[in-house]
């Protein structure tokens, strides 16, 4: 039994059948789909980038919410899609790539059913990094990560952290390439400029990524979200939906 497995109670792995949200019972499936029915009502239902606007609106309990997400990466041709993160990260799924988070919260978030991706966090790595430089644990732990090559490829999402996100940013300058990037770091301090200097560095380098403004996010939101890239990867291998047709 993986790790994944066994956090969702299950032994069957990728192919058991993958409930939204999370719900188990028939209860919470039924009150899971009724929450995301009123959702509809207020966030339009058209498009993969429409499933993440109300993800974030039923995660975060607000409808004005549905504007705050940003959405970068480009299609084939270099044009501004909004849905690039959306495939690139569901294509990651289903390669069963890393999903690498900042902390535990985030981590904890991240449902183990609908896929078979291993799952880390980067705190508890880089602690003789942190006490040497001054820098903060999550900062510290992201660059040893990075250092040991877990980013490469992987599905990065910081949930809590600015300074995680703005080391994660380095590291991207530097060279390191995720297949997607979910940032939605929370407060008042720097977790505004932690989000801009992500979607800098993804437009920059070809990096698609997931974010939003504003002070609010949090891990969350930032497991919502990944969880949100799990499920259109199930939805792939399922046949519901075509990457190559989606935008």
């Amino acid at each position: 039994m993986t790790e994944q497995d066994a956090e969702a109670g299950n032994s069957d792995g990728v192919d058991e059948e993958y409930a939204d949200l999370g719900a188990t019972t028939q209860e919470a499936m039924d009150i899971a789909e009724t929450s995301m029915d009123i959702v509809r009502q207020f966030v339009t239902d058209e498009t993969l980038a429409d499933r993440f606007r109300q993800k974030a609106v039923h995660s975060m309990g607000d409808i004005e919410f549905q504007h705050l997400l940003r959405f970068t990466g480009t299609d084939d041709a270099g044009n501004e899609d909004d849905a690039a993160p959306i495939r690139a990260g569901a294509r990651a799924v289903n390669r069963e790539t890393t999903i690498v988070t900042d902390i535990t919260m985030s981590k904890a978030g991240v449902t183990g059913r609908g896929h078979n991706c291993e799952k880390r966090k980067a705190i508890g790595n880089g602690a003789e990094l942190a006490k040497e430089t001054g820098m903060t644990r999550t900062a510290a732990s992201v660059l040893e990560l990075d250092k040991q090559g877990v980013y490469e490829d992987a599905i990065a999402v910081v949930g809590n952290a600015p300074t995680a996100a703005f080391a994660l940013a380095d590291c991207i300058e530097n060279g390191t390439r995720p297949a997607v990037v979910v940032a939605t770091p929370v407060g008042f301090v720097k977790a505004v400029e932690s989000r801009e200097r992500i979607r800098e560095v993804a437009a920059e380098y070809d990096v698609p990524a997931i974010t939003n403004v504003g002070r609010r996010g949090g891990s969350g939101l930032a497991a919502a979200l990944t969880n949100e890239l799990i499920h259109v990867a199930s939805d792939v291998r399922d046949g519901d939906i075509d990457l190559e047709s989606e935008s």
